[in-house]
């Protein structure tokens, strides 16, 4: 064997070797999801393990009487305290803050299935420093001095931890974690637990810190060829489409041409990131429109309204209302397809639940109908509602003439200048959705389930009765750009495709019906972050030939969408994989043209470099190397202690013996030399 053959086996063994060892000390886990650290105009948020990860003693806090075990009593102190979910709350989170001294770390075992009190993490009054209501515009409206919307909130998301906060799930890493507390670290009958002791490490360090202002100048500090940056603005795209097409190269005003346009957030979030299903919050307004898309199809092609439907689906609104200010702000500078101008109206859903008892609430904003224009467009629009409404046992009501909007993207373009506008609601003041912007609110909260015993695939061809409040919301918006009664009756949602959005947005995105569209294998999260996937998903689904074929693209053309008769300046197309006939594997793809398209959801701060600006979202996020945990025994400090001095121990007499050896060299191995004319 070579010496490379011989060295290379050494590296194998050892490599072998080490991993063998470093298996049996830790016990990785396999589903760990951390608070991360955002950063505004102001201050940061979120949390943050040390560089090299926190270390502390497991502690399973039991009742919040036990916390002092934690914060004061305990003997092993610093600790990592796993919480089960009925005390992850913001009394017993701040006192475990205030003590951070003795806190490593915090993991959350998150339950299979919902709590039956409510939890929503985001703060009372949602985006209240940037919607439309402020010292200039109705001051008695603003910081929601009239209505409180989200009374469960209890602000945990815009708190700062100085140590991590991981969820776990309840599944083997959890009773792995909970066996090895009862083994080494339950102290019984008044006893003090006995070394060695089970521990936790937790990684996930952040790289900005202090603000966004603060971030963004040392990203822009580059002494070398591969600087790296510390934080990235929060961001996405957009999502539209229009019932008829609009040149896109075209930007700015266009003669001749109104627009209603029909408006839907698409984001979420939780305290932890990549957890947020935004079920109630989210998608039950999107997917409402989508449908009500839909069901438009035939209706707007057959009859086209005298006004353009403008579909838009806004990222980021969780964070001050990013996608929407950024769709104004474009629309304002000439740089999107229509400016404000050709807005006519506005129509947006927002949670609208899709209970078979939905009771719907059309609320408007009281300041912009003291004109008299804009209270006759918002009266017929309401009126459009009220009629779409009839015989679909979807009752619609108005609040009080005095009550503000609720948090919604339309209040952007009133900060603009007075729209027309409703935004359909399933709560008259406060929020119905006990766990709003929360890991909670998922399909369960929106009564999203099924029979036992079902296939994932009989699971997704399921049909349930939630398409009544799309179909309102179609015939409302086809009257509403002018479209003829007498189409009205044919327009209704497909109950079976709102069935399958809900199952593919909110329980299993990786099913036959997604995969028609394309390479949609990855879990939809809903969280706005630096990159996300949900919009192309959504765009897939608005192009979707077929099944939800929503606008004109029947027409198929062979890959890669590049014929030369193709008109790229009205249509977008792309590639979809289409369905494999029976008896096949291999899919029967095809071109699609419709009207979708992206747009830059971006806020403008930052193009405009204003990092301080209170117009506009400032929101950025932490980069960060890694983020995982992992549980071994740790033995007391005073055998910690005992090792390492033996080991200097045993270090100072191999230095001794090697000195000893080198300096007697000489004696230690010499021998006789033969004579120089020796020979044999």
């Amino acid at each position: 064997m070579s010496n490379c053959s011989c060295y290379s086996a050494f590296l194998s063994f050892a490599g072998v070797s080490c991993n063998s060892v470093e298996k049996k000390i830790y016990v990785h886990l396999n589903y760990t999801v951390s608070c991360v650290r955002l950063l505004n105009a102001t201050h940061q948020i979120g949390c943050q393990s040390s560089l090299s990860g926190n270390v502390g003693v497991l502690h399973v806090l039991e009742s919040e009487e036990n916390l002092d075990w934690v914060l004061h009593s305990g003997p092993n102190p610093p600790y990592m305290v796993i919480l089960e979910s009925p005390l992850f709350t913001r009394s017993v989170m701040m006192k475990l803050k205030n003590g951070s001294g003795r806190v490593a770390g915090v993991a959350v075992v998150a339950p299979n299935t919902n709590p039956a009190e409510g939890f929503s993490p985001h703060t009372t009054c949602p985006n209240e420093n940037t919607g439309v209501y402020s010292e200039t515009y109705e001051p008695t409206m603003a910081n929601c001095n009239m209505t409180v919307w989200n009374p469960l909130g209890n602000g945990l998301s815009y708190e700062e931890f100085d140590f991590p906060i991981f969820s776990l799930k309840d599944d083997n890493d959890t009773q792995v974690i909970r066996q090895c507390y009862l083994d080494h670290n339950r102290a019984g009958n008044g006893s003090t637990p006995q070394y060695p002791l089970c521990a936790m490490q937790l990684y996930s360090h952040m790289s900005a810190v202090t603000d966004t202002a603060t971030c963004m100048r040392r990203n822009a500090i580059n002494f070398s060829l591969n600087p790296e940056m510390v934080c990235d603005p929060l961001g996405d795209q957009n999502v539209w489409a229009s019932t008829r097409p609009l040149n896109n190269t075209a930007k700015g005003h266009k003669m001749w041409e109104s627009v209603v346009i029909a408006a839907a957030r698409l984001d979420s979030r939780s305290f932890f990131f990549d957890i947020a299903p935004g079920a109630q919050s989210g998608v039950s307004g999107f997917v409402t429109l989508l449908a009500a898309a839909h069901a438009l199809r035939n209706a707007t092609q057959e009859a086209q309204p005298n006004r353009t439907i403008l579909y838009t689906f806004f990222q980021g609104e969780t964070f001050d209302y990013i996608g929407s200010s950024r769709m104004v702000y474009d629309m304002e500078n000439k740089q999107f397809v229509v400016d404000l101008d050709n807005v006519h109206s506005v129509l947006e859903i927002g949670q609208v639940g899709l209970r078979a008892d939905s009771k719907l609430w059309l609320h408007t904003d009281p300041v912009s109908r003291r004109n008299e224009s804009v209270n006759k467009e918002v009266e017929d629009l309401i009126g459009n509602l009220r009629s779409a409404a009839t015989g679909l046992n979807v009752t619609v009501d108005v609040p009080g003439f005095s009550q503000p909007l609720p948090p919604s993207s339309f209040q952007r373009f009133l900060r603009a200048r007075p729209i027309p506008g409703v935004v359909l609601e399933d709560h008259q003041s406060a929020y119905t959705n006990k766990f709003y912007e929360s890991m909670y609110d998922n399909a369960e909260n929106l009564n999203v389930s099924y029979p036992p015993n079902l296939t994932p695939e009989e699971q997704l061809e399921y049909i349930t009765d939630t398409a009544r409040v799309a179909t309102m919301v179609a015939r409302a918006l086809y009257r509403q750009a002018g479209g003829e009664e007498s189409q009205l009756s044919s327009i209704k949602a497909d109950p079976q495709i709102v069935t399958k959005m809900l199952y593919s947005f909110l329980v299993r995105s990786n099913n036959s019906w997604f995969q028609q569209l394309g390479n949609v294998i990855s879990f939809l999260t809903g969280f706005v972050c630096v990159v996300h996937h949900d919009f192309c998903c959504l765009q897939l689904v608005l192009n979707r030939n077929c099944t939800i074929r929503i606008f004109a693209c029947s027409t198929h053309f062979p890959p890669p969408c590049d014929s030369s008769h193709l008109v790229p300046q009205m249509y977008n197309y792309m590639w979809v994989q289409g369905a494999a006939p029976p008896n096949s594997t291999e899919r029967e793809g095809y071109c699609v043209r419709s009207t979708a398209r992206l747009s830059k959801a971006l806020s403008p701060a930052f193009d405009l470099e204003q990092y301080t600006s209170k117009n506009f979202s400032t929101w950025t996020e932490s980069r960060w190397k890694f983020i995982k945990g992992r549980i071994f025994l740790v033995a007391s400090h005073e055998l910690e202690m005992l090792t390492l001095g033996v080991g200097v121990g045993v270090l100072l007499s191999s230095l001794l013996v090697t000195y000893i050896i080198s300096s007697k060299a000489d004696i230690l191995f010499s021998s006789g030399r033969e004579p120089t004319n020796a020979t044999y």
